[in-house]
C-alpha cells in the first residue's frame, strides 16, 4: 500500500515541508516564520498535489513527526496564506490597491505583488476605510477614541474622525462628529458626506416593526441615521431617517438587532445630483431625490441581502456588493457582486465564486469597477482582496497580511481575534498617482 501521496498531503499543507525527491535522506532545517509557525526546510519543493512522491517512508515519518510537534498557528485565515496568491499579469490592472486594515493605524497602497509601494502612519485606528482623491490626497476615517458609544457593536463601527492628508500625511481637512459611522464620501475641496446616528422618540421607535425583541439599544432606545453634507467645517444639506423613511415600506429584517434602522453603510452623490444610499438592516438601496428629500428609486430585500458599497457607474447603471446574509430561498450563504439596470432594476452583471460558499463575507464589503472593465471586490471579513477579468475570471487574489486585535475593549468583546479584517479597497492605474511615480 503507496502512503506517499495522503502523507505528503497532510505535511504539505500543516507544515509548508519541502523534500529533496532525489535522495533518500533529505536533510531538512527547522525556522521559525514571522507569524510563528515552525517551518521545515530542504532543497526541493514538493507540490500540494503530490506529484513528486517517491521520497522513503523514513524521511517522511520524520518530517511528520516533526511537524506534529510543532505549534500551529491558530489563525486559519493567515495559516492559509497571506499576501498575493494569484495574479493573471494579462489581465489584471497595473496598479495599485488601497487597503486600510480595521484593526491598525495604517493605509497602504501595495502593487500587485502584493509589495508595499506608500503609506500613511495615523493617528487613531481606521473607522471603515480610505480612498484616494482625484487631486492625489488621501481621504480616510478614523475611530475617535472619545467619542460615546450609544449601544455596544458602535464600538467596532463607529468613526468620528474625518481627515483629508497629502501623501506625507499632512493635514488638509478634518471634520469630527463623535456619532459619525461607517461611510464617508469626500467631494474634494472640503466637502463631503457622512452617515451618523440619531435617537428615535419612544413613540417613533415603538412603531417600528421588525428585529428580534429586546434588542434595542440601552435605555429602549433605537437608533436612526442621518446624511450629512459638510462643507469647510459647515452643514450645508442634511437627511433625517426618521422624517423620511417609511417604517413599514422598510422594516427591520426579523433577524436584526433592534438598536440601528436602517444602518446606512454607503452614501454615493450621483451624476444627477440626487443621492444613492445602501442600508443595510433593512436591506435596501435607495435613491434619496436631494431638492425633496423623497426616496424616488429602491431595491428591496427580494433582490439584495445585507448589501454593501452601492456606486453609480458612467453608464448609469449600480453596481452592489451583495453580502448574501440571510438572502430569500437560500439555505446558505454567499456573496456575490451585481450591476442593476437603474430603469429596469435587472442584475445585467454579476459574479460569484464557481463554488457559491467560498467567496462570502456576511458583513462589509466591496465593489469597484476599474478602468480596464475588471471589477474589484473585496471580501472584506477575511481581509480577501480580488479582481475579476471581463471574462469573469479571478486574475488577482490578495490578502491582507497585516493581523491585530482591536485596541478597545468593548470591540474585542464582540471580534477577539487577530483580524485581518478590511471594510473596502480601492484600487488605482498608475496615471491616476502621478505623485507615487
Amino acid at each position: 500500500m503507496n502512503l506517499g501521496v495522503p502523507v505528503l498531503r497532510m505535511v504539505s499543507a500543516f507544515a509548508r515541508i519541502k523534500v529533496d525527491c532525489s535522495s533518500e535522506q533529505s536533510p531538512t532545517t527547522r525556522t521559525r516564520s514571522v507569524n510563528g509557525l515552525e517551518t521545515f526546510k530542504s532543497s526541493c519543493d514538493v507540490d500540494d498535489e503530490g506529484s513528486k512522491h517517491n521520497t522513503s517512508h523514513s524521511t517522511l515519518h520524520h518530517l511528520t513527526q516533526l511537524s506534529i510537534a510543532s505549534k500551529m498557528d491558530q489563525n486559519i485565515i493567515r495559516r492559509r496564506g497571506v499576501g498575493t496568491q494569484g495574479l493573471d499579469e494579462k489581465t489584471a490592472l497595473k496598479g495599485y490597491t488601497l487597503i486600510a486594515p480595521l484593526t491598525s493605524k495604517n493605509v497602504y497602497l501595495i502593487d500587485n505583488n502584493g509589495k508595499v509601494a506608500h503609506q500613511w502612519d495615523l493617528p487613531h485606528r481606521v473607522g471603515r476605510h480610505a480612498r484616494l482623491l482625484p487631486n492625489g490626497n488621501l481621504a480616510v476615517g478614523m475611530k475617535d477614541p472619545n467619542a460615546p458609544a450609544p449601544f455596544l457593536f458602535f464600538n467596532k463601527y463607529g468613526g468620528g474622525i474625518y481627515q483629508e492628508l497629502d501623501p506625507q500625511g499632512n493635514v488638509v481637512n478634518e471634520h469630527r462628529d463623535p456619532l459619525g459611522h461607517h461611510d464617508c464620501y469626500f467631494a474634494g475641496d472640503g466637502h463631503f458626506y457622512y452617515a451618523g446616528l440619531q435617537a428615535l422618540t419612544k413613540e417613533q421607535a415603538a412603531a417600528l416593526p421588525g428585529g428580534v425583541p429586546g434588542t434595542e439599544a440601552p435605555d429602549g432606545k433605537v437608533y436612526s441615521d442621518t446624511i450629512r453634507e459638510v462643507k469647510d467645517g459647515k452643514l450645508v444639506w442634511e437627511w433625517k431617517v426618521a422624517e423620511k423613511l417609511d417604517p413599514k415600506v422598510f422594516p427591520l429584517q426579523h433577524h436584526y438587532p433592534r438598536e440601528h434602522w436602517p444602518l446606512i453603510n454607503a452614501i454615493y452623490p450621483m451624476a444627477d445630483g440626487n443621492i444613492l444610499a445602501s442600508m443595510r438592516s433593512v436591506s435596501a438601496v435607495v435613491i434619496i431625490e436631494k431638492s425633496t428629500g423623497d426616496i424616488i428609486w429602491h431595491l428591496d430585500s427580494t433582490v439584495v441581502a445585507q448589501q454593501h458599497c452601492a456606486n453609480e457607474l458612467p453608464n448609469g447603471n449600480i453596481l452592489i456588493f451583495d453580502n448574501g446574509a440571510f438572502r430569500h430561498r437560500e439555505s446558505f450563504q454567499w456573496s456575490r457582486a451585481i450591476e442593476v439596470d437603474r430603469a429596469t432594476k435587472k442584475i445585467v452583471w454579476q459574479w460569484h465564486a464557481p463554488s457559491k460558499e467560498a467567496f462570502y463575507t456576511p458583513f462589509m464589503g466591496s465593489a469597484q469597477r476599474l478602468p480596464n472593465g475588471n471589477t474589484l471586490l473585496c471580501e472584506s471579513a477575511f481581509g480577501r482582496v480580488v479582481e475579476i477579468n471581463t471574462d469573469g475570471d479571478m486574475c488577482w487574489e490578495y490578502v491582507c497580511p497585516y493581523f491585530s486585535q482591536y485596541p478597545e475593549k468593548e470591540a474585542r468583546d464582540f471580534f477577539p481575534s487577530n483580524s485581518n479584517a478590511l471594510f473596502r479597497a480601492y484600487k488605482y492605474a498608475p496615471e491616476e498617482i502621478p505623485w507615487l511615480q
